[in-house]
């Protein structure tokens, strides 16, 4: 392999797992699927994309969808690419090798898709008061229920404990008041539950090393990265490869 393109494998591969996990529903199918993506990315190579949004194409095209979904497996890729990996609705349905008129379409399809998802009762884990304010309202916007916001990882495991939240949306870093990890961990000792992680090194989190978050958005996000993030998490049990 050149050297050239291992560097930039190697600088893709957290944006391959955190797409690979979102689309796969988790950690372990994610990474599996990138693994296996790996092996065979040298070849059928687009020189008109990416090696980061060549891997997102392989990466789609490896998926096992399995699962009853209201959302087509293009629609869901599409989500993903635009609103979670940041790509411009030209270069997702190039990598997806659809027309990019049919792409609009599919994906206003999609949005239409999330607005009418089920909601849930969402524990937001932010230290930072503001910040914290501004996800309540993104949640909310999504149609959420806000049960509670926990500042360190005592109140966290406390609201937890409390309200069972259907989601929980937790920032990794708690300043004086602990680690977000931690506090997910403690959690889900007694109550299974969807977590996605917010953070702004979201490359942290994706090495494939050890246990780590399925679900990861990059600070700042938009409500609709929030939205896509919460339909996968909350569907991640029926999306097995």
């Amino acid at each position: 392999m050149p050297s050239a393109l291992r560097h930039d494998l190697i600088a893709a591969l957290p944006y391959a797992r955190r797409y690979a996990r979102a689309l796969s529903g988790d950690q372990k199918s994610g990474d599996a699927l990138v693994a296996r993506t790996l092996q065979n990315i040298t070849s059928c190579v687009d020189d008109t994309l990416s090696v980061r949004e060549n891997l997102y194409r392989h990466l789609t095209s490896a998926f096992d969808n399995q699962g009853e979904q209201s959302l087509t497996l293009e629609q869901r890729a599409l989500l993903l690419l635009t609103c979670l990996e940041g790509r411009s609705l030209p270069v997702a349905a190039r990598i997806l090798k659809l027309d990019d008129v049919y792409a609009e379409g599919a994906l206003a399809a999609a949005r239409e898709i999330l607005e009418d998802a089920a909601h849930t009762s969402v524990l937001i884990i932010e230290d930072e008061p503001i910040i914290a304010m501004d996800i309540q309202g993104l949640v909310e916007q999504c149609g959420h229920r806000v049960v509670g916001v926990a500042h360190s990882e005592d109140e966290a495991i406390r609201i937890a404990s409390e309200t069972k939240p259907g989601l929980i949306l937790a920032d990794i870093n708690l300043g004086i008041g602990g680690d977000g990890m931690y506090a997910i961990s403690r959690i889900l000792e007694a109550h299974k539950t969807p977590v996605i992680f917010v953070t702004a090194y979201p490359e942290r989190l994706l090495t494939g090393e050890s246990q780590e978050p399925s679900f990861v958005i990059s600070k700042p996000f938009e409500p609709m990265a929030l939205s896509v993030a919460t339909y996968q998490a909350i569907m991640g049990s029926s999306l097995v490869v």
